[in-house]
């Protein structure tokens, strides 16, 4: 049963946060459910005949949204159904469009993300003409302290998510907490990147924020 309380409160912060983002330079929106989230995307944020790149992501995966990007409307470079994943990241850091969701953001209009290979992160970095960022409000905490300690603390699922041979993947904690080296070629957390701001390139980034508990 959805709880009243925990909605209003999503919609107080969510609504708040789109309206920072915004003051950063941001194009962002706020979605009451994924659904809605969904056409929004496809009606007003993901034009048809473009070339479309993924970051991996449950909010995405939970979005429903690959059937319609396989078709004849968009060039997608399907990190999921590839000969040569490392060939399709590549490619999707030219790519039109890049989609993805982001592992933490912050009440002053701050993104965290935190990758193993740095594919996703680069592209949201500098690369696609756009990026399109969908995260549900369970991502939003109040500092950057706060979203760097987030996607450290979520750093065990992707690990087991991935198949990583780690000891997080295992205990749900991460190591280096324990004191316990994780330098090895498993290793998840290795390129960290802060989002600031979206200034510099005017309608560049696009977050569409859900009132909803999406992904990790």
């Amino acid at each position: 049963m959805e709880n009243e309380f925990r909605k209003w409160f999503g919609e107080k912060r969510g609504r708040k946060a789109a309206e920072v983002f915004k003051e950063k330079g941001w194009t962002a929106y706020y979605t009451e459910t994924l659904e809605e989230a969904r056409e929004l995307l496809f009606a007003s944020c993901l034009p048809p005949n473009v070339s479309v790149g993924l970051g991996g992501s449950e909010t995405l995966k939970a979005m429903n949204i690959l059937a319609e990007l396989r078709t004849e409307k968009y060039r997608l470079y399907d990190r999921y159904n590839c000969p040569d994943h490392f060939e399709v990241c590549r490619d999707s850091l030219m790519a039109d469009y890049f989609i993805t969701g982001a592992n933490a953001l912050t009440m002053r209009g701050e993104m965290v993300n935190l990758d193993c290979s740095g594919s996703r992160v680069a592209a949201m970095a500098y690369g696609p003409r756009h990026i399109i960022v969908v995260a549900g409000v369970n991502k939003l905490v109040d500092t950057l302290d706060e979203a760097i300690t987030r996607v450290r603390s979520i750093a065990p699922m992707n690990c087991r998510r991935n198949g990583h041979k780690t000891s997080c993947a295992e205990t749900g904690i991460c190591a280096e907490k324990l004191g316990l080296d994780c330098n090895i070629p498993d290793r998840m957390c290795n390129q960290l990147l802060i989002t600031f701001n979206a200034q510099k390139f005017a309608g560049k980034y696009h977050l569409i924020l859900v009132n909803e508990d999406i992904g990790f």
